[in-house]
């Protein structure tokens, strides 16, 4: 019952009162029973309608996973030394919630604002994947839904080298051999950072990736790259190709590494080299500017990644959000994620575990702190874009509760 339905229904109500009051009709008793129960029924209604407005907020509360920190004030954009230390806590879906509300952008948050699959002119999903975010758990999912949403699953063959910076050359064979090349709705899958579709006069695909904390991609990836069935996958998949590292390196503790500022683990500000070791997660969405793109921590090439993710990229998801995640591609992406969470959570005992190491060792507090000051822009970026799914999962979910309410 709308607002001005229910005043108009209670000032019928008062007239029909006033009138037997001042005896201008009869006050039969059958009258005032149908009145009281008129009354009574009103009521009832009423009350179920406030009640069940109580428990969808209840119920929005508790998708909004509220948190020990208040995310007031924070948008990800100003982030300093001190607070990047924490940022494991932040930009919760209740933190930006909350945000959006303090600062009146909640009444006006609307999906169509936060939805680039329109944009695209194929009917191509491109996963220019970031390593060890979880990449590998994604394609086993576009899999299973290939086959459910009928399009083809695709991705580019293993390699030893992967080429993440290409040149023009290189880059026209991709998008005319791989990526373009199928006339049916495909997926499309491949190490690489951001390729700008628009400066070939090409199409543009829908852009999709997945992000992690940063501080944990590369404990992730230091260890990883030492586990022995990695090892042994190498091997067996290339041969002699593939040089077995020395036992020294295979037995380096990242805390020492650290700490000792091995060559390995020293993170200069925009220095231009170590791109195997996955430090920079900004590139892939930053592109394909080696004087922008590849310097480490810079602050335009996170700013350029950022433009990249709200103009280009349908969805940038995380695991470390999974729910949210998984909403998000179903509403944002119908096409070629509907049924996302039930296929997901149907193979969740197959993948949980994949490319995880359980052996990896527990790394010190000050060893984090002293990663999360030099990844600060790295740090800010990650936030931003798990921001960007939150606002897209809130805008989703406020727009259906309107509508039921409304």
């Amino acid at each position: 019952m709308s607002v001005n339905t229910d005043r108009s229904y209670k000032m019928k109500l008062r007239d029909v009162e006033n009138a037997f009051k001042y005896r201008r009709i009869p006050y039969p008793k059958r009258s005032v029973e149908l009145i009281a129960l008129l009354a009574i029924s009103c009521t009832f209604f009423l009350f179920m309608h406030t009640n069940k407005l109580n428990s969808r907020l209840k119920e929005m509360e508790v998708k909004l996973q509220p948190s020990e920190f208040s995310a007031l004030g924070l948008t990800g954009n100003h982030i300093s030394g001190h607070d990047a230390g924490k940022h494991d806590d932040i930009n919760t879906l209740h933190g930006t919630y909350q945000y959006l509300k303090s600062t009146g952008q909640l009444q006006h948050l609307t999906s169509a604002q936060l939805n680039n699959t329109p944009h695209s002119k194929l009917d191509t999903l491109f996963f220019n994947r970031v390593p060890k975010t979880g990449s590998e758990k994604l394609m086993a999912l576009l899999k299973l839904l290939a086959k459910r949403n009928n399009f083809e699953a695709r991705r580019d063959p293993e390699q030893l080298l992967e080429t993440i910076l290409i040149d023009n050359g290189f880059a026209r064979h991709l998008l005319d051999a791989e990526i373009l090349n199928c006339s049916t709705p495909n997926s499309y899958t491949k190490h690489v950072a951001f390729v700008n579709f628009a400066a070939y006069q090409k199409p543009w695909p829908i852009y999709i990736n997945l992000v992690r904390d940063p501080i944990e991609r590369l404990i992730s990836w230091f260890y990883y790259a030492r586990a022995p069935w990695y090892l042994a996958d190498r091997a067996n998949t290339f041969g002699e190709a593939y040089k077995m590292p020395s036992s020294e390196w295979l037995q380096k503790d990242f805390n020492r590494c650290v700490s000792e500022r091995d060559p390995e683990c020293v993170y200069e500000q925009l220095e231009m080299g170590n791109l195997g070791d996955h430090r920079r997660q900004t590139l892939f969405f930053c592109g394909q500017n080696l004087k922008i793109c590849m310097p480490f921590n810079s602050l335009e090439a996170m700013q350029r990644a950022k433009r990249n993710v709200e103009k280009r990229y349908a969805v940038v998801g995380t695991w470390e959000d999974t729910n949210t995640t998984l909403s998000v591609l179903e509403t944002y992406i119908p096409r070629f994620f509907a049924g996302a969470r039930d296929e997901y959570y149907a193979m969740q005992r197959q993948v949980e575990n994949v490319n995880r190491n359980a052996l990896r060792p527990t790394i010190s507090e000050e060893t984090r702190l002293l990663l999360s000051r030099n990844l600060t822009h790295e740090i800010e970026f990650y936030q931003f874009a798990r921001q960007r799914l939150n606002k897209q999962y809130i805008a989703h979910h406020l727009e259906k509760d309107r509508s039921v309410s409304g």
